[in-house]
């Protein structure tokens, strides 16, 4: 138990240094520009994926 309580220590330290150092809002830029580009691959396979389909209904 000891053991994790310092590992989860150790993780909480890491994630504190990265986010007063301001890295934080570099990934959370990058995320966000990473979740609209998927939101588009998955708007445009959808689209594809119907017209194969020929459009019928489930």
């Amino acid at each position: 138990m000891l053991y994790w309580a310092l590992v989860f220590l150790i993780v909480a330290i890491v994630a504190a240094v990265f986010g007063f150092a301001g890295v934080a809002t570099a990934a959370a830029g990058i995320a966000k520009l990473l979740f609209y580009i998927f939101l588009v691959i998955f708007a445009i396979t959808l689209i594809m994926g119907l017209m194969r389909r020929g459009g019928t209904s489930i």
